[in-house]
């Protein structure tokens, strides 16, 4: 058994992005993703900075990136009258181009279904790695040795389970949820944003037709039971002002809800033998603003890394690990839940004012850019040939 066969969970983002690589290097990929088909939708995503765009220039997709671009539209901040308060800018939120994460999805899709079997509607079971690979069991599907194992499956990821030990072990709630609602306004309208303490709802914006977060202790539940999601949301906003009553009756008879723990992911090394975890599964942080680019990158240095060391996985994971514990330390300080949803009045209004004050907007808008860029990559020459 040799390491020229790959299994990768996670149709997302990080995983085809992988796949795109060890593809175009002569390896056999296999990507497996829960869903029974490529997931459309999603919130926007953005890249940012000279090491986002240098990777995607190498993949050569950055044009096509351009062409679908949502445009980072500026969202206004309302009263409960509907009356605007602050600006939240298109370039705090987009970066330097943002993209619908679905349209990113199949612009990746579409560059390695030729060269890759892609297995929808199943997901791992067990791992269990041997001198000379890993024997994997699925939930569906015969079982299959391969070479080796990435997970790029998320947050809540399965590889990481398996392969590392339990969830709780490794990611930490942060105190808020985050729900994303397609309702009948498909047409967006007007990008507006109302904030009540520990609560916020926006509506036209790029994230969903209606994109909400409050703050609230862990809640048990079942991630797959959307009636659960519409009660558990229900219940977060009773009672509120501006539009929410008539928001809550649009969640009501949606068909598409999502909703999840606004959460950080924390490990000390992203592979074990024969497994490595990029993107969410290794050092997720929902709504921190970097998850894609760093799943990007991490694609990139991943497959360099392989192809270097010509196929030793050890020598590759090592490096990997190595080179990008400090990028992905950004992952590690952001909390996006009191910035979206502030707990008291007062610093609704001090986050409020932060937008209406120009200098210090600079100033974050300068600190994000230089954590998107802080990390050498090398040329990797044979990466170089494949783009």
């Amino acid at each position: 058994m040799t390491n020229r066969t790959v299994l990768i969970s996670g149709a997302g983002i990080a995983g085809p992005a992988l796949a795109f690589w060890l593809s175009r290097q002569g390896y056999a990929v296999t990507v497996v993703e829960r869903s029974r088909e490529l997931r459309g939708g999603g919130q926007a995503v953005d890249f940012k900075g000279a090491t986002h765009r240098f990777v995607l220039e190498r993949m050569g997709i950055l044009d096509e990136i351009r062409e679908h671009q949502t445009g980072g539209l500026d969202q206004t901040i309302v009263d409960a009258e509907g009356r605007p308060l602050a600006v939240l800018p298109g370039e705090f939120t987009g970066g330097d181009v943002e993209i619908g994460r679905g349209d990113l999805a199949r612009i990746l899709h579409a560059r390695t279904e030729r060269d890759c079997e892609y297995v929808f509607g199943d997901s791992i079971a067990s791992l269990t790695e041997t001198a000379d690979g890993v024997d994997v069991t699925f939930e569906r599907g015969a079982p299959r040795r391969f070479g080796l194992v990435f997970g790029a499956d998320g947050i809540h990821s399965t590889v990481r389970r398996l392969a590392f030990g339990p969830e709780a072990d490794y990611v930490k709630h942060l105190g808020h949820y985050y729900a994303l609602v397609e309702t009948e306004e498909t047409d967006g309208g007007p990008a507006v944003m109302y904030n009540e303490p520990g609560r916020m709802a926006a509506t036209g914006g790029p994230k969903a037709s209606a994109f909400f977060v409050f703050a609230s202790p862990e809640i048990a539940y079942d991630r797959y039971d959307i009636g659960q999601q519409k009660e558990i949301l229900a219940a977060a906003f009773d009672g509120g002002g501006w539009r929410l009553p008539e928001l809550l009756a649009m969640v009501k008879r949606s068909d598409d809800v999502y909703l999840d723990s606004i959460a950080r992911v924390a490990m000390d090394g992203y592979s074990t033998g024969r497994v490595a975890l990029l993107g969410d599964a290794a050092y997720g942080n929902t709504l921190g603003g970097f998850g894609t680019g760093l799943a990007i990158v991490a694609a990139y240095v991943i497959a360099g890394e392989l192809a270097a060391a010509d196929g030793d996985h050890e020598l590759a994971f090592r490096r990997y690990d190595e080179k990008f514990r400090g990028y992905a330390k950004v992952a590690r300080s952001a909390n996006a839940g009191p910035f979206l949803a502030p707990p008291t009045n007062l610093r609704i209004k001090l986050r409020d004012l932060m937008f209406r004050r120009r200098i210090l907007l600079r100033s974050m808008l300068w600190v994000t850019d230089r954590l998107a860029t802080d990390i050498t990559l090398d040329e990797y020459p044979a990466l170089a040939r494949l783009g």
